[in-house]
């Protein structure tokens, strides 16, 4: 089945996800009034994806003045979660999408490849979600050094 690639200007899937708030939040909740950061992560506390969360929790205030809320989405569960977020004292909510449904609707469940081995997986991606609901910007396949910046540019331009 293939994924329809989501690009800017189309409206971003709406989905509710449990999260370490201890609330099922949704995108819907955001609409009209706050700037949605959704970003894909492969996997709680590895060094990659700990880097990633960390610049989004060292950037949060920048974040706060473009009127916008950090979303961090994994397979994991709720428990690893709290761990993670614990352990790095991330100021936002990690979402739990343990059957990949959300995943799958942004187009950043992919087969992979690591030491030969093919697997299917999230690929690191962000999506720059304006008030309005739709996409203003996307980064696939995420580098990690300076992204958080680079999000925070998107944002100033939306």
């Amino acid at each position: 089945m293939a994924v329809k690639e989501l690009k800017v200007g189309d409206a971003a899937p709406d989905f509710r996800l449990p999260s370490t708030e201890g609330r099922e939040i949704s995108l819907k909740e955001f609409r009209g009034k706050k700037n949605v950061v959704l970003y894909f992560y492969p996997k709680d506390d590895t060094p990659g994806c700990t880097k990633e969360a960390c610049s989004f929790r060292d950037e949060r205030s920048k974040f706060d003045k473009k009127d916008a809320v950090i979303l961090g989405v994994s397979f994991d569960n709720l428990e690893s979660h709290k761990k993670f977020a614990g352990k790095y004292h991330l100021p936002f909510p990690l979402l739990s999408d343990t059957d990949k449904k959300v995943a799958e609707a942004y187009g950043v469940y992919k087969e992979k490849s690591m030491y030969g081995r093919t697997y299917m997986g999230i690929e690191r991606s962000t999506f720059v979600i304006g008030k309005d609901g739709k996409i203003a910007q996307v980064y696939r396949k995420v580098k990690v050094d300076g992204h958080s910046d680079e999000t925070l540019e998107a944002l100033s331009k939306n």
